[in-house]
């Protein structure tokens, strides 16, 4: 088992683990509901055969295990020379307690590779989220080649989706993007 932290315990999903996984994203991706376009969201938001599917493509799940259940899960996925986050979720009743972000860092510290996530774009507390841990938005321009490259996913989630890098990316960190938001320039 990894280390203990103040969070929790932050250990490898296990294979027998997969419908406390998916009952995890579930319930957290409720959050997505009214937010995202109405063409985006489905119910479940995601299916059985979805996430058997992540994970048989290379997605390793990683939770933080609080009185000996799971709270919250993050996926990683490595594509070509980067780490994909995937699947980011905590359990309604333990987000803003620093679970999520102690799973992002602990997948940093096990990867010397840029890191990418795809989110809505609408979701702005996950963006505010990722760039709370270094990850900055990349350009609308770099953000569709990313997502062509290294996700499976229609246009239409292209159209409607952001990427975040760490390290960022020469010349996105300058990016009108990454200012913060209510800035004069932002």
């Amino acid at each position: 088992m990894e280390p203990r932290n103040r969070q929790g315990d932050i250990r490898l999903c296990r294979d027998d683990e997969v419908t406390t996984v998916l009952a995890i994203v579930n319930s957290a991706a409720e959050a997505y509901r009214g937010v995202i376009p109405p063409d985006r969201w489905h119910e479940p938001y995601m299916s059985l055969e979805e996430l058997r599917a992540e994970i048989a493509a290379g997605v390793a799940f990683w939770g933080v295990e609080i009185d000996g259940e799971l709270a919250g899960v993050m996926g990683v996925q490595p594509v070509r020379e980067v780490d994909l986050i995937r699947h980011a979720y905590v359990l309604p009743s333990y987000q803003r307690h620093g679970l999520g972000a102690a799973l992002i860092e602990h997948l940093r510290r096990r990867s010397a590779r840029r890191m990418l996530v795809g989110t809505w774009a609408d979701a702005s507390w996950a963006i505010d989220f990722y760039r709370r841990h270094g990850f900055e938005l990349v350009s609308p321009e770099r953000k569709t080649a990313l997502l062509r490259t290294y996700w499976t996913i229609p246009d239409r989630q292209i159209e409607t989706s952001v990427v975040l890098a760490h390290p960022a990316f020469d010349g996105d960190s300058q990016s009108p993007y990454n200012r913060p938001r209510g800035s004069a320039l932002g």
